[in-house]
């Protein structure tokens, strides 16, 4: 008669591989705990901490927070200085993320639906490239670009096309002395830093357009401008949508391309890192961060409503 066999002892590995595989909820439960965490006592308990405060005073005469419920920071915002800067920062950003779509559409359909292979891979490294260099060094670069004696302004003279950049300085509110010192640099910067958040979503979206709707399209006699207008744009609306939501909160919330390019005229983001750190106005800083988080709220229930992420 054999002796029964001697199995090894089972280590705490090949217990825990069998009870992950008995208990599948509980390896899930384990997996998305850390993120969880993560982002409700990170993410969201800053969110509650900030707006908590912009319930909070200051008073005028000693600087000191007054920690008592009022709603007169919010109040604040509607004075006109404080209102300027929120529209001028809505209109910024509106601009921004419309110059980005009309530039990322061509960008994106070529590379979604004529590019392959070698062709494709060197779209996405043309538009991740400028997304791997520094922050502040893109900036600054546009800034002696823009500038008076930059090299723009070097090839329009050498060109003869000079009178072009001199007209668009000319126009009241936007001009000024040189395209660094304007609004119009600063949009222009706001394009460059931002236009890649664009292209990379119109792409995708893009992609998922089946070839057969648009053979259809052709077989029933539409033009490629209507089989553009009726079947690519809204397929592709997805796309323009988490495109412009990267776009616009950016512009929202950047504070440090209008610091180093344009009139120095401030934007909702510069306004909260001055009221936080050179008036110490802490209060107020939180009701100006509340405003971007707000329109964003509204923005996404009126996408959602309109249907526009149901094919992301």
């Amino acid at each position: 008669m054999t002796a029964p066999a001697i199995l090894p002892s089972r280590g705490l590995p090949d217990r825990l591989t069998g009870l992950f595989w008995r208990k599948p909820n509980l390896l899930l439960i384990l997996l998305i705990t850390p993120p969880l965490l993560w982002l409700g006592l990170i993410y969201l308990g800053s969110l509650a901490a900030l707006l908590l405060q912009s319930f909070y005073s200051i008073d005028e005469f000693s600087g000191v927070v007054n920690k008592e419920f009022t709603l007169k920071t919010y109040a604040e915002l509607f004075r006109a200085q404080n209102l300027d800067i929120i529209l001028r920062t809505l209109l910024m950003s509106a601009a921004v993320t419309v110059a980005c779509a009309i530039l990322a559409f061509p960008i994106a359909y070529y590379a979604a639906r004529f590019a392959k292979g070698r062709w494709k891979a060197a779209f996405y490294l043309g538009v991740m490239l400028p997304l791997w260099s520094s922050y502040l060094v893109k900036v600054y670069a546009w800034k002696l670009i823009l500038a008076k004696e930059g090299i723009l302004t070097w090839a329009t003279d050498a060109t003869g096309t000079g009178f072009l950049i001199s007209g668009l300085l000319s126009i009241p509110g936007l001009g000024g002395s040189s395209l660094s010192t304007s609004y119009i640099g600063t949009f222009l910067v706001f394009v460059y830093v931002w236009l890649p958040y664009m292209i990379l979503p119109m792409q995708a979206s893009l992609e998922r357009v089946p070839t057969s709707m648009l053979e259809a399209s052709a077989d029933l006699g539409a033009t490629r401008r209507q089989t553009l207008r009726t079947v690519i744009l809204p397929l592709a609306l997805p796309g323009v949508i988490a495109g412009s939501i990267f776009t616009f909160s950016l512009t929202m919330g950047d504070y440090i391309i209008p610091q180093i390019v344009g009139n120095s005229a401030r934007f909702i983001g510069l306004a909260v890192y001055q009221q936080q750190g050179t008036a110490g106005n802490i209060p107020l800083a939180a009701a100006f961060a509340v405003v971007p988080i707000v329109i964003m709220v509204i923005y996404l229930m009126l996408a959602k409503r309109a249907g526009a992420f149901d094919a992301l």
